[in-house]
């Protein structure tokens, strides 16, 4: 099966290779906010971003087609250390976009100790961080249980019948989630994370560059950066706009759910170096979704 999803993805990707052609390069995102971070780059080269899901992100990363390619940070690290990437990290664009959410009546994150915790992404560095600020912090679950995704733990929220049910799930979609039902209540992990840390947010979601376009097309990847920052920065400084690109770009269904949900969804352009100390601290919550040790100097681009 997963072969066949791989010729498949191969497919998409030429297709979609053949018509950036006119913007010169290839942006692979997961939806969501990694997407937000490249929608302004959308708005303006609709045919220079495909966005797949999140689930076969690794596959863009074995074909190697797209120039670059916005993906989680560890995984990125994984790959490259496995020698299944030629990938390197050029910026960090998304800080932590996970909650804690649920229904309890003036619900706050000291309330997970004692209760039962619904987390998605088991062996992942999502749950990793989850289950690290609540150890830090002194809120202990009674038992913590795994769904797949963000989208299953919010189905629960949303449709369960426990009214007291806590679980994790992530921005945008939790905005809407709210909206919808203004039970719902959720607390930033970011928020936790900081208090622990002195960190504005955990390294999340990366910018990676292909290692052939760089040597290639030096210019291409210089332009390619600028645009995405361009991108990643109209998030806080003209939210209005990003919020017309999300719903373009079918992120989220309306600018009202983007404009809301944007500041949790840390969308903050770093360069890779700027960002390697944090990068560091978040590796070192959880190792092995690192491939067991720090990223080496030759993850990280640079243009020199």
């Amino acid at each position: 099966m997963k072969k066949v999803f791989a010729v498949l993805f191969a497919v998409i990707l030429l297709g979609t290779l053949h018509a950036a052609a006119e913007n010169d390069f290839l942006i692979v995102t997961p939806g969501g906010a990694p997407a937000l971070a490249v929608a302004g780059v959308y708005a303006e080269h609709r045919e220079s971003v495909q966005t797949v899901g999140a689930d076969t992100i690794g596959e863009a990363f074995g074909s190697a087609e797209a120039d670059f390619i916005i993906a989680p940070v560890n995984a990125g690290a994984k790959l490259f250390k496995a020698g299944k990437s030629s990938y390197r990290l050029a910026a960090v664009v998304t800080w932590g976009n996970l909650v804690f959410a649920s229904k309890i009546e003036g619900f706050t994150p000291d309330m997970i100790n004692g209760r039962k915790l619904i987390l998605f992404g088991e062996n992942t560095i999502n749950s990793s961080v989850a289950l690290y600020v609540l150890e830090e912090k002194g809120f202990i679950p009674s038992s913590v249980e795994y769904l797949a995704g963000a989208a299953e733990t919010q189905a629960l929220l949303i449709n369960g019948d426990d009214p007291e049910v806590i679980v994790m799930t992530a921005e945008p979609a939790v905005t809407g989630a709210m909206i919808a039902d203004e039970k719902i209540v959720s607390c930033p992990l970011d928020d936790l994370y900081s208090e622990v840390t002195g960190y504005d947010g955990f390294t999340q979601a990366g910018l990676f560059v292909r290692e052939q376009t760089a040597h290639d097309n030096p210019e291409i990847v210089k332009r390619g950066l600028e645009e995405i920052r361009a991108s990643a920065e109209m998030c806080s400084k003209d939210p209005e706009t990003a919020a017309a690109n999300a719903v373009a770009m079918e992120i989220v269904k309306a600018e009202k759910i983007a404009l809301k949900a944007l500041p949790g969804c840390n969308i903050r352009y770093m360069d890779a170096a700027d960002a390697r100390e944090q990068i560091e601290k978040t590796a070192m919550i959880d190792l092995k979704q690192f491939g067991g040790e720090l990223p080496a100097d030759d993850f990280y681009y640079s243009a020199d």
